[in-house]
């Protein structure tokens, strides 16, 4: 299958410049993704410091693994740091990959931090990575854009706390069922799937348990899919051949589907969608990553229901890059090895053109 591109030729920054580059790689964090983090970075460093022998000169020229503690301060090389203590203490490096998944590493407060400190980082800025890791606003953007999203209700703990029975009578009604997840979290932590109001309270406590709101959206039946989108906005966008997936009997594609070696069983090419459900699809995946005014890479997942259109469902703007991830699978797939793959988000972190804060 082939993949979608922008025509567009903006100046390119060249490969050499990410083989004369110093690069750390950021990695852990305080949130609940912290473990997915570290697989990712570990993956990482594997493909930026290939084994002895194996090396083919484009990588940087030297790679530092940085460690964000649970209590936000840095490690590095035996020392351990607060973060401007650390920046400082870093100064040669010329990039810093960003290997952390969710919260203030990817909703925009460490984007913010390099950004302020005018180092340059991988993946999107600080305006689209909060708006990102917001599922309630990025629905919003996304549909001016004239993307399909299901119907939603947000619900604060405020709101619960005071106004517990309405907000479930005015739920109960939605016949398909519901989806129940953390506003701002991600690899589907504290999330719920269910087709028996029953449980609808119990789901709406658990996505608020570390203090988020609840998103409930309605429950769309159909094929999940995903789509991944590499490149800056001011250049040429590839999207990737989507990747189906088909989580276990019964289940839907929560944290042990994931990432669990025996987890949900993950197609690229799809097998149960046709050429042109997959060309609509990276259609839509570009214009929600230029609506959202993402950078470097992210990832735009999907629905495709028996009838109508895709329904969008949210985006990932630090998709994930460990063994089980969806992003390598896909580009793999399109024919970029990981080692390449992660070589590209270093040289498109070095081209962006990023206004003034």
């Amino acid at each position: 299958m082939s993949t979608s591109t922008d025509t567009s030729t903006p100046e390119r920054a060249p490969a050499s410049a990410v083989a004369q580059a110093t690069v750390a790689v950021l990695m852990g964090g305080r949130s609940s993704e912290r473990d997915v983090s570290f697989s990712s970075s570990r993956a990482v460093l594997d493909a930026l410091v290939p084994s002895p022998g194996e090396s083919d000169d484009r990588g940087p020229k030297r790679v530092v693994p940085v460690e964000i503690e649970p209590d936000g301060r840095w490690t590095f090389a035996g020392e351990t740091l607060a973060p401007a203590a650390a920046l400082a203490a870093l100064d040669d490096v010329d990039l810093w990959f960003l290997g952390l998944h969710g919260g203030e590493g990817e909703g925009g407060v460490l984007q913010g931090l390099f950004r302020a400190a005018e180092r340059p980082f991988t993946g999107s800025d600080v305006g689209a990575s909060a708006l990102c890791l917001d599922k309630t606003n990025t629905r919003l953007v996304v549909g001016a854009h004239g993307l399909a999203t299901p119907r939603a209700a947000a619900v604060t703990p405020e709101g619960w706390r005071e106004l517990a029975p309405q907000v479930l009578g005015a739920l109960e009604g939605w016949e398909t069922g519901w989806v129940v997840k953390p506003r701002r979290g991600g690899s589907s932590l504290g999330m719920s799937v269910l087709r028996d109001a029953a449980g609808l309270g119990d789901a709406i406590e658990l996505a608020m348990e570390n203090g988020d709101d609840a998103l409930v959206e309605e429950l769309v039946e159909g094929i999940e899919a995903t789509v991944a989108v590499l490149g800056n906005p001011q250049g040429d966008l590839r999207a990737f051949t989507p990747v189906e997936i088909r989580p276990h009997e019964g289940r839907f594609f929560d944290y042990e589907e994931k990432y669990s070696e025996a987890g949900a069983e993950e197609l690229c090419p799809p097998e149960s969608l046709d050429e042109a459900t997959c060309e609509e699809l990276r259609q839509l995946a570009l214009r929600a990553y230029r609506a959202l005014d993402c950078e470097g890479y992210a990832r735009m997942d999907f629905i495709v229901p028996p009838e109508g259109p895709p329904a969008f469902l949210e985006a990932n703007t630090l998709p994930g890059l460990t063994p089980r991830s969806l992003l390598p699978l896909a580009a793999a797939s399109d024919g970029l090895d990981f080692r390449s793959l992660c070589l590209e988000i270093l040289r498109l972190a070095l081209e962006a053109k990023r206004s003034p804060l």
